[in-house]
């Protein structure tokens, strides 16, 4: 189910800072294993690993998606919405893939650099002129050169997305994949060009080329690519369709929502859609009805069964979201995102018996994801409740260790390696945060200064 991370678990996709994107990450189970399985073969194509490469998704309506360094592809929530199937999402991976596996974030000091030299010349310059006493010419100057600055870099990114569009084609053929997806959203992007005026885009003031550029440059290596009559996966459609759906009831407002996937629609996509609507609106009946519908479908999907606990949960019923919750980690082969909300429930009954299922069922979700900064907070919040404050603080050391707040983290760890077995495997662990941060604090003397 989608969810946010936070301190407390919100019902719906979990959401995390991610300072690199400067937005909020949407982590969901099946959003997930939908990327994976769209990305996996043009990662593969791209010569990389899929242990290392990823696609996350944000929280943002803009139409966007893009690298910010490493091998992780960023896709917001509007691009989701706004393309019509998964073939076109892979277009918009295999580009993003050709920035990563063609070093575009690495290079990018190569249009920087040359750019910001001509505008410190130009200011340099203009303020000389300014103090001959040609005020108007200095000022002439340096906004000539300001522009000549912004065209240099602005042609060297164009060159960027057209160097990682043809990689990207290349990435679709290795992975026989068809391109129809990726023209097919270039002409989306083409449409709104035209509906805020073509004649008013200046090409050489754009970070990208023109769309209509792209598709006549594209054109033919995609339609001539075996993989281009290629069918549409059908089971990669129908998640997209389930996931586009759960996303908007997740993202729009409920009465956008309940437009799209009114109540006489009763598939699948309006149940999920409107399970997730009448959940963020405050209706947990309404909600609950939705889930038990989609429940009744299939009693053996595991993310019909993650909603219909998550729903049980936040609604204030935590014993009777057991059930459906287990069965959901066990039908996802202990998927740990579907894990922690099952950790959450059993900590949320409030029964010492529970503790311990709590605390294996947590340890095994951050050993399989250590990223997740509420799966750490709620084994924290198990390990406290046990009587084990030691491993309560070391669980509080990774969290605050993930969310940059180190000095939280370096006072954990030191209280963790104070009570844990000396040289056990916890405690090495805690060692090991202790001394990162230590050497952060160390390295950046200033910027710890204050309350250290």
């Amino acid at each position: 189910m989608i969810r946010r991370i936070v301190a407390a678990c919100a019902a719906a996709f979990l959401l995390a800072a991610q300072p690199a994107a400067a937005q909020s990450i949407l982590r969901d189970a099946e959003t997930e294993a939908m990327f994976k399985q769209m990305a996996d073969p043009l990662i593969v194509a791209a010569g990389l690993s899929p242990r290392n490469a990823k696609v996350v998704l944000l929280n943002d309506p803009a139409i966007n998606a893009f690298t910010a360094g490493g091998q992780t592809v960023y896709v917001n929530s509007g691009l989701l919405q706004a393309a019509d199937n998964a073939n076109q999402v892979q277009g918009v991976i295999a580009h993003e893939l050709g920035h990563v596996a063609d070093g575009h974030v690495i290079l990018s000091d190569g249009g920087t650099r040359p750019a910001l030299g001509i505008q410190i010349l130009s200011m340099v310059l203009g303020l000389a002129a300014m103090a001959a006493g040609s005020g108007d010419a200095g000022a002439g100057i340096m906004a000539a050169g300001q522009s000549a600055a912004l065209g240099k870099y602005l042609a060297f990114s164009r060159v960027q997305e057209s160097t990682a569009d043809a990689t990207g084609a290349r990435f679709l053929r290795g992975a026989n994949i068809s391109g129809k997806g990726m023209l097919a959203f270039f002409k989306k992007l083409q449409n709104e060009e035209y509906a805020y005026g073509l004649k008013n885009i200046d090409p050489y003031m754009q970070t990208h080329p023109l769309s209509g550029d792209r598709i006549q440059a594209l054109s033919a290596d995609l339609q001539a690519s075996p993989a281009w009559n290629n069918p549409p996966d059908r089971p990669l459609e129908e998640r997209f369709k389930r996931v586009k759906a759960k996303l908007e009831g997740y993202v729009l407002s409920p009465e956008r929502t309940l437009r799209d996937y009114p109540l006489t629609d009763t598939t699948i996509y309006a149940h999920y859609a409107r399970a997730y609507a009448y959940h963020k609106a405050g209706y947990p009946d309404r909600a609950a009805a939705e889930a038990d519908a989609l429940v009744r479908a299939d009693p053996a999907d595991p993310y019909f069964l993650e909603i219909q606990g998550q729903i049980l949960l936040e609604a204030g019923q935590p014993q009777e979201s057991l059930a459906p919750l287990r069965a959901a980690v066990a039908g996802s082969h202990d998927n740990p995102l579907i894990a922690t909300t099952l950790g959450h429930a059993l900590i949320a009954t409030e029964k010492r018996a529970n503790y311990p299922e709590a605390i294996r069922v947590l340890r095994t979700a951050v050993g399989r994801d250590d990223d997740n900064p509420f799966a750490w907070y709620q084994l924290g919040t198990a390990y406290e409740a046990s009587g084990d404050s030691a491993r309560a603080a070391l669980a509080t050391a990774e969290q605050a260790s993930l969310t940059g707040d180190l000095r939280t983290a370096n006072r954990s760890a030191h209280d963790a390696l104070a009570n844990l077995p000396p040289n056990s495997t916890d405690w090495i662990r805690a060692q090991d945060i202790a001394t990162a941060a230590q050497n952060e604090f160390d390295d950046n003397p200033k910027k710890y200064k204050k309350r250290r």
